[in-house]
């Protein structure tokens, strides 16, 4: 068993893991409704792995030894993480980067990075005896759960916006969670899933809330560094909407600093959309908190939040990166959902093709050079949302089936 320690991320005070569940009991009493999660608990395993695993990192199992959990057997059966770094020699050419990589978390099982703080929080829900789980989210987090706890026999519930894309419903639906649409923001989400936590005791998986899910989503970071060893990378690209994301990669790359395996973490930037900017307006005026976006809007809808629940931990964590935090419209991250499928042959939803248009953006800003080892965080499948992609492209109307129409397409298409 690993044994760890919750951390405190505001006021450092230490916790046994029988002691407290969600986050840190002292400054969860200055929480506000709808605000910035207080007291957001990191986890610090006592002693991390010396070396690389005999096997490789992206083989199931090869890396519970990072991981804060009892017996790799309560781990559901369902192939998570192992996801490809691509080294996308389009993309490369066409930004004179020669040294740019995608990580494609399109491949997790039910298509999104979540998958991977999902795993580890139904993991321990098992181990703790819980027989529902529970979580808010705007679409992927809620399919993550569903499809995890699906291959572990747990049940769970999801709390999501009516207005989530079609498309993320309908598989999560598919996976037999149920589904608890809610009439209004992400944020009464967020607010209606822990009232009903608390009143029908479930196991809630909310980001920013169960420090699992932050434990889970660092295995990208140490996926990555192994596929780079013994160089790393120099900048990580992350689109960003709680906080959660980049404070998991932050911490998967500082668990394998402090273990020695890599020397140095790489800078973090994090990229939003300018209708949902909170994070990343707060890290370019250098200020320690963030301003609430009233009526917070985007094409990538799962970047979608008024109010970053993990506010805290991501500023700080970003900043002692030494990184960055850019805007992006949603004209533009349209594009690069275009850009990074003809380029990489990676289809993006809009809230994961954001890194591309986050790079851009930090190009044109001076925050990233074209030398620089860059790899760009593809967190969800174009599949969960066709009808964002559909404003990009142009589908012929049918043709007769003879030759000379087909010549007449390729000529009015210019092929």
């Amino acid at each position: 068993m690993a044994a760890f320690t919750f951390v405190c991320c505001e006021c450092a005070a230490r916790y046994r893991e029988t002691e407290v569940r969600y986050v840190c009991p002292a400054c969860a009493v200055q929480q506000q409704p709808g605000g910035v999660t207080r007291g957001v608990l990191s986890v610090e395993i006592d002693e991390l792995p010396a070396r690389w695993p005999a096997a490789r990192v992206h083989d199931p199992g090869a890396l519970t030894a990072f991981l804060p959990v009892a017996n790799p057997v309560t781990l559901p059966p369902l192939r998570v993480g192992g996801t490809p770094l691509l080294p996308v020699p389009g993309l490369r050419r066409l930004l004179a980067m020669p040294h740019l990589w995608v990580k494609d978390d399109t491949r997790n099982p039910s298509g999104s990075t979540k998958d991977r703080a999902s795993l580890l929080v139904v993991a321990k829900a098992v181990e703790y005896g819980c027989g529902t789980v529970a979580t808010a989210s705007t679409g992927n987090a809620a399919s993550a759960l569903a499809a995890v706890a699906a291959a572990a026999g747990v049940r769970a519930v999801v709390f999501v916006p009516a207005s989530a894309p079609p498309a993320k419903l309908v598989q999560m639906a598919s996976y037999g969670a149920q589904v608890v649409p809610v009439d209004g923001s992400y944020d009464d989400a967020f607010e209606l899933s822990l009232t009903a936590c608390e009143r029908f005791g479930w196991y809630s998986r909310n980001t920013a809330y169960n420090p699992f899910t932050i434990e889970g989503k660092k295995t990208a970071a140490i996926e990555i560094a192994a596929d780079l060893a013994p160089d790393g990378p120099q900048v990580v690209i992350v689109p960003t909407g709680d906080g959660v994301i980049v404070s998991g990669i932050a911490k998967g790359f500082a668990d394998l600093v402090r273990c020695r395996l890599l020397k140095r973490a790489p800078r973090l930037i994090v990229v939003q959309p300018e209708g949902s900017p909170a994070l990343a307006r707060a890290l370019r005026a250098g200020s320690p908190s963030v301003t609430p976006v009233a009526n917070a809007a985007s094409v990538a809808d799962s970047l979608v939040v008024g109010t970053p629940r993990n506010a805290i931990m991501a500023l700080d964590r970003v900043r002692a990166s030494g990184g960055a935090g850019v805007t992006v419209r949603d004209e533009a991250i349209l594009d690069a959902v275009a850009m990074l499928a003809r380029t990489t042959g990676v289809f993006a939803e809009p809230a994961a093709a954001a890194s591309l248009a986050g790079l851009l953006a930090a190009l044109d800003e001076g925050l990233v050079t074209r030398d620089e080892r860059v790899v760009l965080m593809v967190t969800g499948s174009g599949l969960k949302d066709v009808a964002a992609a559909s404003r990009r492209v142009r589908i012929p109307e049918p043709v007769p089936p003879d030759l000379e129409a087909v010549e007449c397409l390729l000529g009015e298409t210019g092929v």
